[in-house]
């Protein structure tokens, strides 16, 4: 494998016409990414009226290698129903996550029975029937319902709505286990979770400070805003304990001058401890204080709180500081000193500030730090949590969440006539822990990967092995329907967002409501998510008060009733006809006044959490996704930009090789409280911080505890105490 030293380039180019040949021609694929869907990748958002690989601001072409991939794996073929029986369930545990994604499309329902070696096709009428008869077999709170961020806002809404009037609140959502503190954290803050600003005053910060992400590997199109960010002059300060390649040096495809030339993106990088940051984010609040910069007529006006939080700025001491966050002192007020001089300011991050027990605390502490400069609530300058899937900030806008908005439950109960449960329903890990107790019998995943999203994953295996039934809607097979598998375990092939045989929208994670048109089938057999639902729906609840599941099984009357009960989607009760796609009224902030009781911002004062592994032996560890990879869905297993061609490795600073009493390029034992890795391959990763470590995503979360953020329920995901020891003799345990 050749070294990369840049992003994107002309690799980037080679693997799109790689891409493309799989998906049957390139022609073919063009016109599938440029149909008039949203992007089926990162909430970043793309697509839908405007057409594919065209961004919020109408620039063209915005290409990602994450859209590419995500496409080319739903033109695959069908699995030939023959599969089922020459494959044993022992064969299939036995493949990766990137050999389960290319087994091809699931085109028929397939089921498992406990005490069977393999799975089985069966009609969709035996797949209903045996669905509703256990949901009429169990409780209602015996149940929860888990839906992924890769479905519609129509979708969502009907499965949640379906769930309360079924009788539970166990309605969760996959930001719980990645950005559900960012929502908290913002709430907290500013009275709304969600990004503060919109695409375009990004392209018109100067000044950008990206913690705790990788976008260049995870968002690739928003490295063509960064670059924006650096062409008028511009900084990015990129506070990462890994030095990552995108993020120094890119080359934009779409961009000729970027591609031969390459592109500098980060003017300033850092490189805390994992778990450094709440401290490192004080320290630059300290250093901006001292320097003179800390706008007090803003504050005074525009926040509450301020005087404790300035007083504890001034107590903060500089030695407790640089110890907790691993940063010298110099280097803050270098930060600070950038961050002083700018006029308008963003503040990006992703999942290295929110997978902490202290996530929420970092996003409060992000957010005062914005704030002590006035730079939310003007034009240019905000808060942007990076969010990963598609459509995750748009499910929990419609009400995927266990307890609904009181304005969305009372609006619901009285304009519709429905009775809604008040029962406090379990977030995504208090589900998990209630089926390993065996209080829950039965799980409904709207997409996604359950147990590939989780920490522990021994636990997570028990847990969903523990259930009655488990039933699964998705496109391709992925390690959580071979893994935990229930007593009977249902996989429901649907439809993909460009395949709907209805119009559907998604939410961007600028708050930008999209309409996809949808397509036609490439495959006989998948149904469509809104189908699959209301027919459940009906057979279940025939006679609910107040609903019509045939009608509910259009989506245009879905979004009547969303634009009836939703804040902000007005406008998407005719959005079929106006083809008018739109911003979410109240919650882009270019005045100070927020989306708190009194319109002030809220300033949150902490005590900094002691860093975690300080001593010999010992390492922290940040869970991570490769450049192949999108959330728990592996397309490639090598690390492109890593210049990493295997996943079953861990990346250590080669000073820590010495004190860990390991050779480079060994194989070695990875422990930690909760579980362990053999045949590990350790190798030498100068671009890490000494004293941290990496490894890949969704496979060491056998390692990672279910300790979690008791603000958001968060688990953390990084800073995993680890030891790395030798691999004992005879030992050849598969990774993972």
């Amino acid at each position: 494998m050749v070294k990369v030293n840049s992003g994107g380039g002309w690799r980037a180019i080679a693997y799109s016409f790689k891409k493309g040949r799989q998906a049957g021609g390139m022609w073919k694929f063009y016109r599938a990414l440029r149909s008039k869907n949203a992007c089926k990748t990162c909430a970043l958002g793309m697509g839908g009226q405007k057409g594919g690989m065209v961004n919020e601001v109408g620039s063209f072409p915005e290409v990602c290698k994450k859209s590419m991939q995500a496409m080319a794996s739903d033109m695959q073929g069908g699995i030939d129903p023959n599969f089922w029986k020459q494959n044993s369930i022992e064969s299939l545990q036995r493949l990766t996550p990137r050999e389960l994604e290319y087994l091809g499309r699931l085109v028929h329902p397939v089921r498992y029975r406990r005490g069977q070696s393999h799975f089985e096709t069966i009609t969709w009428e035996q797949a209903f029937d045996t669905i509703v008869g256990k949901l009429r077999e169990v409780t209602p709170d015996e149940t929860f319902w888990y839906f992924s961020g890769r479905s519609s806002n129509e979708a969502g809404f009907l499965l949640q709505l379906m769930a309360r009037l079924y009788g539970t609140n166990n309605v969760n959502n996959c930001s719980y286990y990645c950005h559900q503190a960012s929502g908290v954290g913002l709430n907290s803050s500013v009275g709304s979770g969600t990004a503060t600003i919109q695409l375009e005053d990004l392209e018109h910060a100067d000044c950008v400070m990206l913690i705790g992400g990788n976008p260049a590997s995870n968002h690739p199109r928003l490295m063509s805003s960064l670059l924006k960010v650096r062409r008028s002059g511009g900084k990015v300060i990129v506070i990462n304990p890994v030095r990552e390649t995108g993020l120094i040096r890119f080359r934009i495809p779409s961009d000729p001058r970027s591609l031969l030339g390459g592109s500098k993106i980060a003017t300033h990088y850092y490189q805390p401890h994992i778990g450094g940051d709440l401290a490192l984010l004080w320290g630059i609040a300290k250093a901006v204080r001292q320097a003179g910069r800390v706008d007090l007529d803003f504050l005074s006006q525009h926040c509450r709180h301020h005087d404790e939080w300035l007083a504890a700025v001034d107590a903060m001491d500089w030695a407790e500081i640089v110890a907790k966050s691993g940063v010298s002192q110099a280097e803050m007020e270098e930060i600070a000193d950038v961050y002083g001089q700018c006029n308008r300011a963003v503040f990006a991050w992703t999942m290295g500030i929110t997978h902490h027990q202290h996530g929420v605390l970092n996003v409060q502490a992000i957010s005062a730090l914005a704030l002590c400069r006035g730079m939310v609530g003007r034009p240019g300058s905000g808060l942007m949590p990076i969010r990963g899937h598609s459509n995750v900030q748009g499910i929990g806008s419609v009400g995927v969440t266990p307890r609904l908005k009181k304005q969305i439950f009372d609006a619901l109960q009285e304009k519709y006539g429905i009775q809604l449960p008040t029962s406090a329903g379990k977030d995504t890990l208090a589900c998990m822990e209630s089926a390993h107790q065996g209080d829950l019998k039965v799980g409904f995943c709207l997409g996604g990967n359950l147990y590939g999203s989780n920490p522990d994953s021994a636990y997570a295996a028990a847990a969903l092995s523990n259930l009655q039934m488990n039933v699964m809607l998705s496109t391709t097979m992925n390690t959580g329907h071979v893994h935990g598998l229930a007593d009977d375990t249902i996989i429901l092939p649907v439809l993909a967002r460009d395949e709907e045989p209805q119009p559907t929208t998604q939410e961007s994670m600028f708050n930008y409501v999209r309409l996809s048109d949808g397509g036609p089938r490439r495959l006989p057999g998948p149904r469509s998510e809104i189908d699959v639902i209301s027919t459940i729906a009906s057979r279940l609840m025939p006679d609910t008060q107040g609903v019509d599941w045939t009608a509910m099984g259009q989506t245009s009357t879905i979004r009547q009733w969303i634009g009836e009960v939703i804040p902000g989607f007005e406008k998407i009760k005719s959005i079929d006809q106006s083809k008018e796609e739109f911003q979410i009224a109240g919650r882009t902030f270019h005045q100070p006044s927020f989306g708190t009781k009194d319109g002030k911002a809220i300033l949150h004062v902490h005590a900094l959490p002691p860093l975690a592994a300080e001593g010999p032996g010992r390492l922290r560890l940040m869970t991570v996704r490769s450049e192949g990879q999108f959330n728990t869905v592996v397309y490639e297993d090598e690390d492109l930009y890593r210049n990493q061609t295997a996943r079953d490795i861990i990346l250590i600073h080669p000073d820590d090789f010495p004190t860990l009493g390991i050779q480079p390029e060994s194989r070695v034992t990875v422990s930690s409280d909760t579980g362990r890795m053999e045949n590990i391959l350790a190798r030498p990763y100068p671009d890490i911080r000494s004293g941290n470590a990496l490894m890949y995503y969704p496979e060491s979360n056998v390692l990672v505890p279910r300790s979690i953020d008791p603000k958001s329920k968060t688990p953390a995901f990084k800073g995993v105490v680890i030891t790395v020891t030798p691999q004992e003799r005879g030992s050849v345990a598969p990774a993972g």
